[in-house]
């Protein structure tokens, strides 16, 4: 797999350059052409949102996907990582590159890339191009590739509330856009439908244009620690990057931590705080990045809405830690809840 990092070139046409030495040894393809190298296999490409790739969570479950599509289905993969403070030009000249290498499909992770792939759908119009948790920017090589993250974190409120002992969790949400808003949203209902009285306590690291919520673990770690002062011992932080300082600020104080995107008990790099990580929502992120792959190599390439909720697996709550598997009443709290929401009993609000 290759491997660009900080594609920030001036200029398109030195950001393809660029993109060609570094991953393919070779120069770039020109706009529409076939998507195969030279050795006949086909060119994939993920671009990752901040954090990038080694975030434990959102990121890193798109490269699991990647990877998964190099080992099942013989493509060839490379990756670009963003830089910090990066605008919507960096996007498009890192997409450009990505695309003129040949490279199909094209996927942008997080809905950061919406305004650049619309621009650059468009210049390629023979390249699928993949657009994560974003469903603004549509057209007819657009897939994108959503979820029902309100439901996977109604259930973590479930848990959350069946856990706690002190009657109080927290909620910590990295940048405050509305995706984050959903995570939010379904958390607290779940956690109020299952003991009205309890009390959540929410904060945001940071507000846009100011990403740093995604990916500085130190704002994730101090907003923790504010809300285990204040008597949470349940902390659910959809931050990516930050969300492991939360993590571990919850894990050093004995308390429960909720992970996020990926099953974050089975991270190496929380691998020292994994006893103390009670579940997570999980996003199959990973399937949706090797199902889009897939369908261009068998020549169905998916564009327009394509939807992963509950009642798919598409999201839900990890449950590698045996405690978790242990806490009987909660895990029938938890088991009911799925069933009512993929039922239609329980409607998740998108929405604090």
């Amino acid at each position: 797999m290759r491997r660009i990092t900080r594609i920030t070139t001036v200029g398109i046409a030195s950001a393809a350059l660029a993109l060609s030495a570094t991953a393919c040894g070779k120069s770039s393809t020109d706009s529409g052409s076939s998507s195969s190298s030279s050795a006949g296999a086909t060119k994939v490409a993920i671009a990752y949102d901040i954090g990038g790739r080694g975030d434990q969570s959102f990121n890193d479950a798109a490269y699991a996907g990647l990877k998964q599509a190099e080992d099942d289905l013989g493509v060839k993969g490379s990756e670009a990582e963003p830089s910090a403070g990066e605008g919507d030009a960096d996007k498009v000249q890192r997409l450009t590159a990505l695309a003129r290498a040949g490279n199909n499909p094209v996927i942008g992770v997080g809905f950061a890339y919406a305004p650049a792939i619309e621009k650059v759908a468009k210049q390629f119009p023979k390249t699928t191009f993949g657009l994560i948790d974003d469903t603004s920017k549509t057209g007819p090589n657009i897939a994108n590739l959503v979820f029902n993250e309100e439901q996977g974190s109604y259930l973590a409120g479930v848990a959350a509330a069946k856990a706690s002992k002190t009657g109080t969790v927290g909620f910590i949400g990295g940048v405050e856009v509305p995706l984050i808003k959903k995570f939010e949203a379904g958390f607290t209902q779940g956690v109020k439908a299952t003991n009205p009285k309890a009390k959540v306590l929410t904060q945001y690291l940071t507000q846009p244009p100011n990403f740093d919520g995604f990916s500085k673990p130190d704002l994730g770690k101090a907003a923790a620690q504010g809300q285990l002062d204040k008597g949470a011992d349940v902390i659910y932080a959809a931050a990516g990057l930050a969300g492991s300082g939360a993590i571990e600020a919850t894990a050093k104080a004995g308390k429960w931590a909720i992970g996020v995107d990926s099953d974050q008990y089975n991270q190496k790099g929380l691998a020292a705080y994994k006893d103390h990580i009670l579940t997570s929502v999980t996003k199959n992120v990973q399937g949706a990045v090797y199902n889009l792959i897939k369908s261009v190599k068998d020549g169905k390439p998916q564009s327009g809405e394509v939807r992963y909720g509950l009642a798919t697996d598409g999201v839900g709550l990890a449950t590698s830690n045996p405690t978790y598997s242990s806490m009987t009443e909660m895990v029938a709290a938890v088991d009911q809840a799925k069933k009512d929401i993929v039922d239609g009993k329980i409607t998740v609000k998108t929405a604090p």
